[in-house]
């Protein structure tokens, strides 16, 4: 009992009140700073952290050297565990096998035989059936380790000692790079190549007032094992003089447009190859890429091989950048170029990293230089004695002979020779052998040459020209050795931000647009070789009762306004229509504008090519004889949903629209169902803005507006009535007049029906007519006489009394037109 009581007066002394937030910061920093210089973050110096350094130091232990045999990665963990990594072999070996992966490390360390994983993220096989040995790169690591050059310190239980740094005569830290996430801070530091790693040392050895932006002009950015292209090489300065940063680095791709096919060879350092095919297989699944045909994976042991096969007419350059966007098939590079200098965390820029792996070479050159010379001193102390004791052979025998034991024979040669004990110890030990010519020469050679040595190596310890030379030369040394070429390109594009656009090639190309709604690009070059005839007659391939109603030359770089009869507006560019042959029949309209309301009536009635919207104004016209004039600077901004291009009524439509350059005079021909026709200049219409409704063009009391022409399109006036009657009148006939006027006769509608279409030709073109049955028939404007305003025409078609024409259209020649950008040649009905 009085124990127990002694026992707890003794627990109660022992009690201290503190501050449990204290404590608890105290111990959150201990922990902290354990996990960031013994587990996360690489030493400057050598670029490894700990468990690295324990793995390749026990396997040099272990003799497992690059050129002997394979040793199984079983016994290697065990060494490591055993003697200097008190934790578990599983992080053990997946270091170890981090450190042997070609897609992970720009120069392995180690050397593996067997499943060591792969760049599917396929796990590697267990540690006992796998086998590694050292890298013959490795040797550089600890090459001079045994010779002082490096601290070394007690390991866990105090049983052993193991290096605090390696010798590391490679810039390891910036050669395989770096990745760790400690507490509050993270490393990530990307690989480079070692030509430009050493060159950049040589040249920051010859100039230590060297700037960094001059160190870029040898060290071009990272290296990636895996290849891959880097392309924001103008934001490669200041990551490299902050220390911070990204590096976006894309795929190889091989475009094969006559194929219809990317290949990709190179894929982004540290992404999964399977999970970036199974995200492109995603984006096909879900409708967000629908180009895509067939996706296969042909990597084998030879490189990486992803085959995506598009669709016909895809243009495949633009799918690839679609690609880059939605996968990995472009990523960022986080840099973070955080290491350890003296046990704590610093954020380096390049030259001081550069500096800091010199100064390790330094230091390790003159620790070897020092360590080398007191070895050279010990034995030139001994061929000193030596050959004292040679050239008095005779007195050193028979004082030997004449000693009684060793201690006496020493002293005995001490006296006689005035030498210090361990030179009495060597002579004694000499051989008889030495006595021979032979080995006397030798001996004098020896020390002729341990003299040399002695005097390098105090001109080593001495000079720091000499040491600079000394540091070249390994570096040059090694470049010779282990040197190879650049994985990864560096592009002299920045494509972080790349459109579309930046990848399609300009040329002149051609829209179609049928009466039915299927749209088409062409190529110009398809038509350069065609004679006379014309789209209409053999460039567009259409179905029974359809034809080409609308032909835009343009450029693959131009915006495409889609106006339709609701009045709103929709924008493409000319590289996002799809390409077909000239045979094929082209894709729906409606599926490429998918809010185009074709369910309730709403059609493209008129598109327009153009670039620079300050220099036009458009004119819009409505059945309902309404004119409306807006500058195209209101259209500069059109999201996919479109936009309103002018205000209409719930029975009104939009017929049309046309482009005219800003403060040019044209004139306007506006005809209706009554026969008549309006003719006005174009500055009486006003500049209005874009949800407007717009002003009269003609009065109404005729009637619907059933074509409407420009002066700039011809100077005869078409006027075709439903009966099939046409003529053609010269533009001069139909006199100026206000706007909104009732106009004058442009057809005799009581003998030939009513108006169906007006447009102005210069008589070559080729005239589509639409019959109210669906037929189609074409003929071409020459073949229509010409005559006054005031008559009926001719027949152009003759028509069953039950049939009656319910449009027309005017196609014109393309070898016409056939380089005249923007040229829309199409006047819709």
């Amino acid at each position: 009992m009085e124990n127990k009581n002694n026992l707890e007066k003794n627990y109660q002394e022992d009690i201290k009140e503190i501050s449990i937030v204290k404590e608890m910061e105290s111990s959150f920093i201990d922990y902290a700073m354990s996990v960031i210089v013994s587990r996360a973050i690489p030493d400057a110096r050598d670029g490894l952290k700990p468990v690295h350094r324990r793995i390749l130091y026990a396997m040099y232990g272990l003799d497992m050297n690059y050129s002997k045999s394979f040793k199984k990665s079983a016994r290697a963990v065990g060494e490591v565990i055993a003697k200097y990594h008190p934790h578990g072999d599983s992080a053990v070996y997946d270091s170890l096998v981090r450190m042997a992966q070609t897609f992970s490390l720009r120069y392995p360390l180690v050397k593996g035989q067997g499943n060591f994983g792969s760049i599917d993220g396929d796990s590697a096989a267990a540690m006992r059936y796998t086998e590694a040995k050292l890298a013959k790169i490795s040797n550089l690591m600890l090459e001079d380790i045994n010779k002082q050059t490096v601290d070394f310190q007690e390991n866990y239980d105090g049983s052993e000692t193991e290096p605090t740094v390696l010798p590391s005569k490679i810039p390891n830290l910036l050669l395989n790079g770096s990745t760790g996430i400690a507490v509050g801070m993270a490393t990530s530091i990307p690989p480079h190549n070692i030509n430009e790693i050493l060159n950049g040392a040589i040249l920051l050895l010859n100039d230590k007032e060297i700037e960094i932006h001059n160190l870029l002009d040898i060290i071009s950015g990272p290296d990636f094992p895996t290849g891959g292209i880097i392309v924001n090489k103008n934001d490669l300065l200041n990551v490299y003089q902050t220390g911070r940063g990204r590096i976006v680095i894309r795929s190889k791709v091989e475009i094969n447009e006559a194929k219809d096919e990317a290949i990709v060879t190179e894929i982004p350092y540290m992404i999964n190859k399977s999970l970036l095919i199974e995200r492109i297989a995603e984006l096909v699944k879900n409708g967000q890429i629908s180009s895509i045909s067939d996706l296969r994976d042909e990597s084998n042991r030879e490189g990486i091989r992803i085959v995506i096969k598009f669709k016909k007419y895809a243009d495949v350059k633009v799918e690839v950048n679609k690609l880059y966007k939605l996968t990995q098939l472009q990523s960022s590079f986080a840099v973070n170029l955080l290491a350890l200098k003296n046990s704590r965390p610093k954020l380096f820029n390049l030259k001081e990293l550069l500096e800091i792996y010199i100064d390790h070479q330094l230091e390790v050159l003159l620790k070897k230089a020092k360590f080398l010379l007191k070895k050279a001193l010990d034995r030139l102390e001994i061929l000193e004695a030596l050959k004292k004791a040679l050239s008095n052979i005779d007195n050193v025998i028979k004082k030997i002979k004449a000693s009684k034991t060793t201690d006496i024979a020493i002293n005995n040669l001490i006296n006689l020779l005035k030498i210090n004990n361990n030179q009495a110890k060597a002579i004694l030990e000499m051989r008889l052998q030495r006595l021979t010519g032979l080995e006397i020469s030798n001996l004098n050679q020896e020390f002729t040459r341990i003299n040399l040595e002695i005097k390098n190596l105090e001109e080593i310890i001495s000079s720091k020209d000499r040491q600079k030379q000394e540091l070249i030369k390994l570096f040059n040394e090694i470049k010779e050795k282990y040197g190879d070429k650049r994985l990864t390109k560096i592009s002299l594009e920045d494509y972080t931000t790349i459109t579309d656009e930046n990848l399609i090639e300009q040329k002149d190309i051609i829209i179609t647009l049928s009466n039915k709604g299927y749209i088409k690009r062409l190529e110009v070059d398809e038509y350069n070789l065609q004679k006379r005839g014309g789209i209409g007659s053999r460039g567009a391939k259409t179905s029974d009762n359809d034809f080409i109603s609308t032909i835009i030359f343009a450029n693959t770089h131009l915006d495409l306004l889609f106006f339709t009869s609701f009045g709103k507006v929709y924008r493409l560019k000319g590289y996002e229509v799809r390409k077909y042959s000239k045979n094929a029949k082209g894709i729906p309209i409606v599926n490429i504008i998918k809010n185009i309301d074709d369910h309730n009536g709403e059609r493209v009635e008129d598109i327009v090519a153009i670039k620079d919207y300050q220099k036009y104004d458009f004119i819009f016209f409505t059945k309902n004889g309404l004119i409306k004039k807006t500058s195209a600077d209101e259209f500069t901004r059109i999201n996919i949903n479109g936009k309103k291009a002018l205000k209409l009524t719930e029975k009104d439509r939009l017929i049309g629209v046309t482009k005219i350059p800003k403060n040019e005079i044209i004139d306007i021909i506006i005809g209706n169902q009554a026969g008549k026709a309006v003719r006005f200049k174009s500055n009486q219409i006003r500049t209005m803005g874009r949800v407007t409704q717009g002003v009269k063009g003609i009065d109404s009391s005729g009637g619907n507006v059933v074509g409407f022409a420009t002066s700039n399109n011809g100077n005869l006036i078409l006027s075709i009535s439903e009966r099939g009657f046409s003529k053609l009148t010269n533009l001069e006939e139909y006199r100026l007049t206000k706007r909104a006027a009732k106009g004058v006769k442009t057809l005799n509608i009581e003998k030939a029906g009513r108006l169906i279409g007006l447009k102005t030709v210069l008589g070559n073109e080729d005239l589509m007519i639409i019959k109210d049955d669906g037929t189609i028939i074409r003929t071409n404007v020459s073949n229509i006489s010409q005559s006054g305003r005031n008559t009926k025409g001719v027949t152009t078609i003759k028509l069953r009394e039950e049939n009656k024409i319910t449009g027309i259209t005017i196609v014109r020649n393309i070898e016409d037109n056939i380089l005249e950008e923007n040229k829309a040649v199409k006047v819709q009905n």
